[in-house]
């Protein structure tokens, strides 16, 4: 391969020289998501009715949402097997699941991956005589 232009690659090596990097620094610099992304998942099982139509619309099966009893409910979401693509939050019908804008998930140990929300227990609501 014959060059025929060397003297328009140092201009452009010159050049660069003056210019500000288009690089961030990241992770020393910590860089905020872009409007939209979607990140982790939140679950507020204060919501839950048990209805299991975001573990039914999930592809991958990373959600499992048990029964802890007296009308209370707490999920299981695996990350390392979610995609991120929201439809278990789109089919919640009472905004049970959100999505976060956190999206430093790696981890070396899988089991870490597995993120367990636990329902809050139910308060007293007898009065004190």
């Amino acid at each position: 391969m014959k060059m025929t232009r060397p003297g328009k690659m140092i201009s452009m090596v010159l050049g660069s020289l003056f210019k500000k990097p288009l690089t961030t620094k990241y992770p020393y610099v910590k860089s905020k998501p872009i409007e939209g992304s979607r990140g982790k998942l939140k679950f507020y099982p204060e919501k839950c009715i048990g209805c299991k139509l975001c573990m039914k619309d999930c592809p991958t099966k990373a959600i499992t949402i048990r029964d802890t009893g007296d009308k209370r409910f707490e999920a299981e979401i695996d990350l390392g097997k979610c995609i991120y693509c929201g439809q278990c939050v789109d089919s919640c019908l009472k905004k049970a699941l959100a999505i976060t804008d956190e999206f430093e998930l790696a981890e070396l140990d899988p089991k870490k991956l597995r993120v367990i929300f636990h329902a809050k227990p139910k308060e007293d609501t007898k009065e004190q005589t």
